[in-house]
């Protein structure tokens, strides 16, 4: 609680105190040989003030003793009456009955104490008017607590969703990057597998071919620590994926690159307007037929590769790699999870993926949307 809530509640419950006071010190002058009594009644009604620490720590047993206070002692009534909101503001039914019954009868005692005159029904009605009053508010105190206490509540969860909203993105853009760098890591790699496979197997190579294959591997490195920078980089550029990367327009290097590193490969390309597809749809067109290439090097080594590239603005883009299915071929490293890649990226595309087997060839299907303009 802080200090000045603290204060105003020693403030209310000094008020009543000095107008009684007020009223004893009257009463005193007329009356000296009351002087006593009067004493007396401070003295209950400051230790009433002092038992106010406790209403916190102890609500409805301080309720109680500063409520006893007011059957002698009318100082007491302000430390009693704070305490007694205190209490209410708990919203414990079982505890505030009893203690407003405990007050009604203190304020029947000291009401007539003096003996019963009208007086005795004004103070008593006056009394219970007080008490009832002081119910309701302290049942509206604790109505406007729980209503902050709400929307506070309101607030955190609010913070909290879009905390998790915020870490979902950005754990999405990750695995986005990591999709991104698995196509870009699987492809160089392979290439570079095949092309240190054929220096490490084959006896009958040239020097001028040796040292192309050379220089093949050199290149293909390079490109691979290049494309990597450029994955990487995104990580510290809030995620986003930077130009220029490559699109649909190279993926005739790529069928190129590809053959000079030793894979066979025959293009089907019908694909009609290319010009006028999104350069998104073509960045994924290429990585996907850049995975499927990587896959068919991995799990068919050697073996013819069919593509067939399709597609128009209304129609969308259609992309199949097929290639021969030995038997008993094991998956090498990372088996399947192209698939689980391709298929990912697929979906982020758009469009859908399927792979089968048919007559003895593994085939890759997507599609991805392409609106007419």
């Amino acid at each position: 609680m802080d200090r000045d809530g603290v204060a105003l509640r020693y403030l209310l419950a000094a008020v009543p105190m000095l107008f009684h006071g007020v009223v004893l010190a009257t009463v005193v002058q007329q009356d000296p040989d009351r002087l006593a009594g009067a004493l007396v009644d401070v003295a209950l009604g400051l230790a009433g003030l002092v038992l106010m620490r406790w209403r916190r720590r102890l609500p409805w047993q301080t309720a109680l003793a500063t409520g006893l206070l007011t059957a002698v002692s009318t100082t007491a009534t302000g430390p009693a009456y704070v305490a007694y909101v205190s209490l209410g503001t708990h919203r414990r039914w079982r505890q505030l009955v009893p203690i407003a019954i405990v007050y009604w009868l203190c304020l029947l005692v000291q009401s007539t104490r003096s003996g019963i005159t009208q007086a005795t029904s004004v103070s008593l009605v006056s009394g219970t008017a007080v008490l009832g009053g002081l119910t309701i508010f302290a049942l509206y105190l604790r109505g406007r607590r729980d209503l902050a206490a709400s929307e506070r509540a309101a607030e955190v969860a609010a913070e909290r969703a879009q905390a998790q909203r915020v870490e979902q993105a950005r754990l999405a853009e990750r695995v986005k990057i990591a999709q991104e760098m698995h196509d870009v890591l699987a492809h160089r790699i392979s290439l570079l597998s095949m092309l240190a496979g054929g220096l490490a197997y084959r006896t009958n190579l040239t020097a001028e071919e040796t040292r192309e294959a050379a220089l093949a591997i050199q290149e293909n490195a390079h490109q691979s620590l290049n494309e990597l920078r450029s994955v990487l980089g995104t990580l510290r550029r809030d995620g986003a994926v930077e130009a220029p990367q490559p699109t649909l327009a190279q993926v005739d290097a790529l069928f190129e690159e590809v053959r000079v590193a030793g894979q066979r490969v025959e293009v089907r390309d019908t694909i009609e307007d290319r010009e006028s597809l999104p350069a998104q749809t073509g960045r994924h067109a290429y990585r996907i037929v850049q995975e499927a290439l990587t896959n068919a090097r991995k799990h068919a080594p050697g073996s013819q590769v069919r593509a067939e590239l399709g597609g128009r603005p209304g129609d969308g883009l259609s992309i199949r790699v097929s290639n021969p299915a030995p038997y008993g071929t094991p998956a090498g490293p990372g088996g399947r999870l192209g698939l689980v890649g391709l298929a990912e990226r697929s979906r982020m595309a758009g469009g859908s993926f399927a792979h089968d087997l048919k007559d003895g060839r593994f085939v890759l299907d997507v599609r991805l949307p392409w609106e007419a303009s």
